[in-house]
Order: C-alpha cells, then sequence, then structure tokens
C-alpha cells in the first residue's frame, strides 16, 4: 500500500483540482470551494490534519509555495500599463495604498482587538484586492469601461504592492522580537528588505539578459527559472526571515518590465504552476481552521467586516478621488466593490504559522479572519454589484459589439459589411500588414494576441455580443475558442470551420455558418469576387421567400435586426428573422439578371416578390 504521507498528497492535489474544475464548470470564484474541500476533509471528517501530517515540512512547504505565488503577482506588474491607466488608477495606488492600511489597521484593532503590530500586518494584507475575484466579476455585469478599468488595475497593481506592505511588517515584527527593541529593528529590516529587492532586480536583470542570447534554452527556460526562484527566496531567506518573499516578488516585477523573448512559454508555465501551488496552499490551510477558536470571536469578526465594508474601504476611495474627473456615481461603485481572494489568504496563512510557533497573541486568529474576509466580500459584493450599479444608474445593457480575430480579405469583407449595417466592429491580429489592410477599409483595428493576458486587459469584454475566431491558422482559431469560452460563454464565441484535411475534424466552439465552410474555401471565393450581400426581410417578402431564393453556394451570415442587435448564423444558433431585419449573405459575384434568372427557375418560372435592398 502507498505511504500515508503520500495518500495524503495526492488527496489534497486531488481535492485542489476538482475545486478548480467546480469553479470553471459553474463560472464561480474557486476560493470559495477550495475552501469547503478543505473544511470537509479537514476539520469535518479528519482525512487531514497539516500539522500532524507534514509536521515540520509544513511551513516550508507553504512558504515556497506563497513565494512563486508572489512571483507569478510580480510578473502581471508591467509599468508601462500603469502609465496607460488612468488618473483615478494612480490615486488609488498612491493615495489609496497608504489611505487604506491605515483605514484597514484601525478596523482590524477596533472590530477583533488584536494588537496594533498584528493589525497593521492583516491590514497591509488587506490592501490587495483579488484580479483573480476581481475579472469574472466584471465580466458579469455591465458598467462604463471607466469604471471597470480603475477596478481591474487597482487589482493588479496593488497585489504585489500589498504584499511587499506586509512583508515588510512582518520582517520587522519577526526582527522586533529577535533583538528586542524596534528602535533597533526598523533599520536593519529597511537595509534587508532594500538588499533583498538589489538581489531580486540583480536576478530579473540576469534572466532577461540571457534569455534573448541564446545562452540557456527554450526546454530549460521554465524550469531554470522555477528554480531561480526558489534557490534566490532560500538565500535571501537565509539572511533575513521573509525578506526571500520581497527577492521573488521584485524578481517578477522586473522580468513583467523587461523582454525575454519567451514570454509566452514562462506565462505558460507560471499559469500552471501557481494553480497546482494555490489549490495546495488552499486546501492545507483550510484544513487547519479550529472551529473552537473562531467561534471564541464570531461577533467580532461580524463587527470588523461591516467596518471594513463599509467604513474602510469608501472612506478609502472617496478620500483619494477627491477632487477628480470622475462622477460620484461611480465613485460610490468603486468604494462599494473589493474582494479579497488568493494572495490575501496565502499570504497570511504563511504568516500566521510562524506567528503561532513564536506564539503571538492573536496570531491563530489570521487564518480565519482572512478566510472569513475573503468569503464575505466574495460573496457580498459577487451578488450586489449589479444591483448596486442599478441603484446607481451606471448600468449598461449587454453589448452590441463584435470582435473578429485575425484580419484577411474574407474577414475584412464581412466586418466592412456588417458596419455598414450599423453594427460596431473591432479587429484584432498580430501583422502590421493585416493592420493596413483593415485600416484602408476604415475598419477599427488593434495589434496584438488575444491569447495574451495583457492584450485581453484591455478589452472591456461585456461589450461583445460575438467574438469571431477567422484567422489563417485552424489551430489559433481554436484556442482563441478554448480560452475565451470559459470567460465570455462558449455561446458568444464561434470559428471558422477547419480544414478536415489538416485533421482537426472537432472545433472548440461553434462555427460560422450552418455548414461547414474552412477558411481556405472563404478566402478563395473572396479572391474569385464573392461578396456580402445585404437583404431587407418585409412582409411581401419574408425569410421563407428569402431562404427560397438563396443559390446553391450563398451562405446566409448574419442578421441585423430593426433595433440594431444582431445574430451570427453558425452550427449552435439558426436566428430567428422578423420583418425590418436585414440578413447579409456571403454571395457569388452575379449580375442582378443573373439571380433574378435563379430565383424565377427556382421558382418553377413563377416571380417572386424582389427583395429590397437595404
Amino acid at each position: 500500500m502507498p505511504e500515508p504521507l503520500m495518500l495524503k498528497i495526492a488527496l489534497i492535489g486531488a481535492l485542489g483540482m476538482a475545486a478548480q474544475w467546480i469553479a470553471w464548470r459553474t463560472r464561480k470564484p474557486a476560493i470559495v470551494f477550495m475552501l469547503a474541500a478543505g473544511i470537509i476533509a479537514g476539520p469535518i471528517l479528519g482525512l487531514l490534519d497539516p500539522a500532524r501530517d507534514f509536521g515540520d515540512l509544513q511551513q516550508p512547504i507553504i512558504k515556497l509555495a506563497v513565494a512563486v505565488i508572489l512571483f507569478e503577482g510580480g510578473l502581471q506588474l508591467n509599468f508601462r500599463d500603469l502609465r496607460e491607466a488612468g488618473r483615478s488608477v494612480k490615486r488609488l495606488i498612491f493615495l489609496g495604498v497608504p489611505l487604506g492600511w491605515a483605514a484597514c489597521t484601525f478596523t482590524v484593532h477596533w472590530g477583533i482587538g488584536l494588537s496594533w503590530e498584528l493589525s497593521a500586518l492583516f491590514g497591509g494584507i488587506l490592501v490587495v484586492t483579488g484580479p483573480t475575484v476581481i475579472g469574472p466579476m466584471l465580466r458579469a455585469i455591465s458598467v462604463p469601461r471607466r469604471v471597470a478599468d480603475t477596478l481591474k488595475w487597482e487589482a493588479i497593481i496593488n497585489d504585489p504592492i500589498g504584499a511587499l506592505l506586509a512583508i515588510i511588517i512582518f520582517a520587522q515584527m519577526t526582527f522586533a522580537e529577535e533583538v528586542g527593541h524596534h528602535s533597533t529593528s526598523i533599520p536593519a529590516v529597511l537595509g534587508a528588505s532594500a538588499a533583498a529587492a538589489v538581489l531580486g532586480f540583480a536576478l530579473g536583470f540576469a534572466v532577461t539578459w540571457a534569455f534573448p542570447r541564446g545562452y540557456v534554452p527554450e526546454y530549460l527556460k521554465a524550469p531554470m527559472l522555477l528554480v531561480l526562484v526558489i534557490v534566490s527566496f532560500v538565500i535571501a531567506d537565509t539572511l533575513q526571515h521573509e525578506s526571500g518573499l520581497i527577492t521573488v516578488t521584485v524578481m517578477g516585477v522586473t522580468l513583467a518590465n523587461r523582454p525575454t523573448f519567451s514570454s509566452g512559454t514562462i506565462r505558460r508555465f507560471k499559469e500552471d504552476l501557481a494553480v497546482l501551488l494555490i489549490a495546495g496552499v488552499f486546501i492545507i490551510l483550510s484544513a487547519t481552521l479550529d472551529w473552537q477558536v473562531v467561534s471564541r470571536v464570531q461577533w467580532n469578526f461580524i463587527v470588523y467586516i461591516l467596518m471594513l465594508m463599509f467604513l474602510a474601504r469608501p472612506l478609502t476611495v472617496v478620500i483619494s478621488l477627491l477632487g477628480s474627473d470622475m462622477p460620484w456615481r461611480e465613485r460610490l461603485f468603486i468604494a462599494w466593490i473589493a474582494p479579497r481572494g488568493i494572495v490575501a489568504v496565502a499570504i497570511t496563512g504563511l504568516f500566521a504559522l510562524r506567528l503561532t510557533e513564536n506564539d503571538v497573541p492573536g496570531a491563530e486568529l489570521l487564518v480565519p479572519l482572512a478566510f472569513f474576509t475573503a468569503i464575505t466580500t466574495i460573496v457580498a459584493h459577487g451578488f450586489t454589484a449589479r444591483w448596486w450599479a442599478g441603484l446607481l444608474g451606471i448600468a449598461r445593457g449587454e453589448g452590441n459589439a463584435l470582435m473578429i480575430v485575425g484580419i484577411n480579405q474574407w474577414s475584412a469583407a464581412a466586418a466592412a459589411a456588417l458596419k455598414d449595417a450599423g453594427v460596431e466592429v473591432m479587429m484584432t491580429d498580430n501583422s502590421k500588414f493585416s493592420q493596413r489592410h483593415a485600416r484602408a477599409l476604415g475598419l477599427e483595428s488593434l495589434k496584438g494576441d488575444v491569447l495574451s493576458d495583457k492584450f485581453r486587459h484591455r478589452f472591456d469584454w461585456i461589450e461583445y455580443h460575438h467574438v469571431i475566431a477567422a484567422s489563417d491558422s485552424d489551430a489559433y482559431n481554436a484556442f482563441v475558442c478554448a480560452e475565451l469560452g470559459p470567460e465570455l460563454g462558449y455561446d458568444k464565441v464561434l470559428q471558422i470551420a477547419p480544414d478536415k484535411r489538416d485533421g482537426m475534424t472537432q472545433p472548440k466552439g461553434g462555427t460560422v455558418f450552418p455548414s461547414p465552410v474552412d477558411i481556405y474555401q472563404l478566402q478563395t471565393r473572396a479572391t474569385e469576387g464573392w461578396t456580402f450581400s445585404p437583404t431587407r426581410i418585409t412582409q411581401e417578402y419574408d425569410f421563407d421567400a428569402f431562404q427560397a431564393n438563396l443559390s446553391d453556394g450563398d451562405l446566409a451570415f448574419a442578421v441585423v435586426r430593426a433595433n440594431g442587435t444582431y445574430e451570427i448564423f453558425s452550427s449552435v444558433r439558426s436566428p430567428a428573422v422578423g420583418d425590418g431585419d436585414t440578413v447579409i449573405t456571403f454571395v457569388p459575384p452575379e449580375t442582378g439578371a443573373e439571380r433574378k434568372a435563379k430565383r424565377d427557375a427556382k421558382g418553377d418560372g413563377k416571380k417572386p416578390t424582389s427583395p429590397v435592398s437595404a
């Protein structure tokens, strides 16, 4: 039989992945399901007891996992993004962080009754709002682009900043205990933190110097980077406790702001690794929850959370945005939305273990307090965001724009036809040459890879009713649908049917047109002069008559309704068409007389009422 510890490790992995999968299927925050899995396996069933099962290994395992999680967070902080962010985001960073830290510190101290040091530590952690929670929440509601961008960039930028703030405070606390005097510890901690930051910058610079020059083969870059993160963390942490967390965070920020020419490989590797580590950390931490400890301060928790949501966060946002050009309704919406997520819980769990071992009074409350904060804010803000936006009058209806990924002769013609019919269209492609082709037709386009996280962050996805992957690569189209499907809904993501000759017979999403037509066929027809023809549907010439008069090979592409909305004809949806709607069809280059003759022949000589062109 396998050893008991091996069974525990396998159980943690299985529970973590199951929780992540359920979160994906239900489109709910994964933290909720991971917490539930850990509580069931730990305090309820007794299958997991991390202190008993891992012993002295428990703290090192969590420390290394948190180090990689913080490195991954640092990789998201690109200073170019900060320059592109609006003034409101900068106010929430430079004014909001110190104000939020002070407000949260007072809230924790007065609400829970923790010491000022522990309150300052947890207050620094509470500065972080969860970007992994904010993103899905914003996609589920419709608010002005400025509001969504402010919340999104605040979460992304504050993630490493709040973590560094908490790390410095924690290092000062632990060092003060060792030397016995705060006046001596503060300069030492600042010096150690500065040295750790310099080490992180130097290592990040070395990686960005070596990787582009070919000193490391491609297949070794991702694993070597992982080992470098672990080694640098251990070295810095040996010199000064917890300074290793500063090193890996600064190293991640350095990599984010310098070219490595392997960003795709590194991004996929660190995302996969972060998912595994986050799942493991959350299962272990939630399995350590002690309900006797929680029951002692349950009323204090309620007072604390009310103060946090209704005083600390609103005051921070209102003061930070005072005098800005953002309307007061939008400020009030931002003041309410602040869910805490993965980084806050992971860092708290690490610090709580160390402080509890040192018998710091109140340290045993940090883990349940972090979970309580995360779950309460996620549920409260997630369920009330739409209602609050409607009450403030800033909610918008569902977006009606179309995004076409991949610019070529056929997709540009399709975009132009829909634009002429009144649909807002955005095109994206990595090729500068393709960009010129789109702009020559007066189409709006952006250069970039929609599979890139940074590129996707630029879009307010709620504005798009459909996304069509229409590049020349069937594999890329499938990747786009697989990546965007879980975020936007598979009913909104379509692709051009793959070429069966390439062996890719199963598309990752619905395909444009009811019958499969691959991009090679569409491009060939566009080259031969096929065009998009709009036809107005009326009572005299209804949709049945329109379908009866379609020639062999004609492809109904989209219907634009009288109210300005549209639908795409696809393998998963056949839109209803009524009076006043306009059907856009991809047709061969025939003269009007030829098409009229074909219609007459199809009607057995009976001439139907002529359609009215849009």
